[in-house]
């Protein structure tokens, strides 16, 4: 760990160190956004009018769009499955049994039934292309939608833009990159990642909560504590970033010694009732910690319902070890969801945020129509469904539909990049903004044409 009360000095061979700058003032991800929001409201990038916050709910693994959320009860066993369609509260709406909650909210989300891509059917390229709007060619990574938000919009309330919780994904098969860092963007806008589970008695955020050493120093000490820095870093004069470093370096500070801060990610203050209504697992918790973090100014939050999928149950019913049963839909993965989801939105509207507050929950791709000889699912990216909700979109509609065994889209085809550009035009961000990339060559934020599924609003 990098003290800045140490003599030692730090070397960096490529660009300066997230962690130890995290550790001397969280300066990697705090303030370093102003410029770049500054100059993006001067070319009107951001409609300050329209800001609004993003809670990225990633079910990785894949869920079936045909036990979840695009039944098909009349069509033969083998592609229909075990679960049958029960009610919600809006009358256009059938969802799986194994969400009872989520039914009770259906007037307060809408269905994309449609959503396909045309690339591999690996689990990398659809984490790519779910959370950047690109698959990654050329060794060029596309930042995430959170990380575009930060460059774009910048902190607010003195919190970090974006954060990822509980842990990045990991490995899922393809050893290619998740799309969960800023890529060209730069490790200056990468999310905070929490790190640590917060389902677990003893959870603090290891990158946000400072040492011992320095929280206990008083505040007429930090004058001296911003000298040891500057000793520390005089050696980086010539880097850019370090010259962002010295400008932020209070704002930094300030979030690191902040009871506000500090108070948004203690999770403890919530009552035990609230907790078990989330569920007392790392997605549940997770989910929670989001509501919180956007009620105090956190613009994007992303929650992984997952790290991998080997050895875990998760979304991916492939049916035979290392990956999942189909069962676990009803024992285990479909009431995690369940809760935590219809718990998130219930908060968020009762606290009047939920207006402001744009919720998705997505997989990476779908599962094959008919069911695999182990009794499972395959990789189908050729339809699935995400569900929309907040943030200006309305809730109880379908957008799009699918033919009548879930295989193909047959009516209003969604992609990842109109997704995207969906998620940007409901939080503010002009679709015609550009980001600086490596080449020195403009890239806007989605492809030129893409436009957002309107009908959502």
């Amino acid at each position: 760990m990098y003290r800045v009360d140490a003599e030692k000095k730090v070397h960096f061979c490529d660009g300066m160190s997230r962690r130890d700058f995290l550790h001397a003032g969280a300066l990697s991800y705090l303030g370093l956004t102003l410029p770049g929001y500054l100059q993006a409201k001067a070319y009107g990038a951001v409609n300050e009018k329209k800001e609004k916050n993003c809670i990225f709910l990633f079910m990785v693994g894949g869920p079936s769009q045909l036990d979840t959320f695009d039944m098909k009860p009349d069509a033969p066993a083998e592609i229909r499955g075990p679960y049958r369609p029960i009610r919600t509260n809006s009358p256009d709406i059938q969802i799986s049994e194994i969400f009872p909650r989520t039914a009770r909210h259906a007037d307060k989300f809408s269905i994309i039934r449609s959503m396909y891509h045309s690339g591999t059917g690996v689990h990398d390229i659809g984490h790519q292309m779910m959370q950047t709007g690109r698959q990654f060619l050329n060794g060029l990574e596309q930042p995430h939608a959170g990380c575009v938000a930060s460059y774009v919009m910048g902190e607010k309330n003195g919190m970090p833009a974006h954060v990822l919780m509980p842990r990045p994904i990991g490995p899922t098969g393809g050893n290619m990159p998740h799309g969960q860092t800023a890529g060209f963007l730069g490790k200056t806008f990468d999310p905070l990642v929490l790190n640590a589970d917060p389902s677990l008695p003893d959870f603090e955020v290891p990158d946000l909560l400072p040492p011992e050493y320095i929280s206990a120093m008083r505040l007429q000490r930090r004058q001296s504590l911003r000298a040891m820095v500057d000793q520390s870093v005089k050696q980086l004069d010539e880097n850019p970033d370090a010259r962002l470093l010295d400008e932020s370096f209070q704002q930094a500070y300030s979030l690191m010694s902040s009871e506000t801060a500090r108070e948004a990610f203690d999770i403890n203050q919530e009552s035990e009732e609230t907790r078990d209504k989330y569920g007392r697992n790392k997605f549940g918790q997770s989910c929670l910690l989001a509501r919180r973090l956007v009620e105090r100014g956190v613009r994007f939050v992303t929650v992984n319902m997952f790290e991998t999928v080997f050895n875990e149950i998760t979304w991916d019913i492939h049916g035979s070890a290392p990956f999942s049963p189909l069962e676990c839909y009803e024992d285990l993965v479909g009431p995690m969801f369940d809760k935590a989801y219809a718990s998130l939105l219930d908060e968020l509207q009762g606290s009047g945020l939920l207006e402001d507050t744009m919720v998705v929950a997505m997989g990476e791709f779908g599962r094959t129509p008919k069911i695999n000889p182990a009794g499972g699912r395959d990789h189908w990216p050729q339809a699935w469904s995400t569900l929309m909700a907040g943030g200006g979109i309305q809730g109880g509609r379908v957008i799009g539909a699918t033919d009548a065994i879930g295989a193909y889209p047959v009516d209003r085809p969604v992609t990842p990049a109109e997704l995207i550009a969906t998620v940007y035009h409901g939080i503010g961000i002009d679709l015609e903004t550009e980001l600086p990339s490596p080449g020195a060559r403009p890239v806007p934020v989605v492809d030129y044409g893409t436009e957002p599924v309107l009908e959502l609003f």
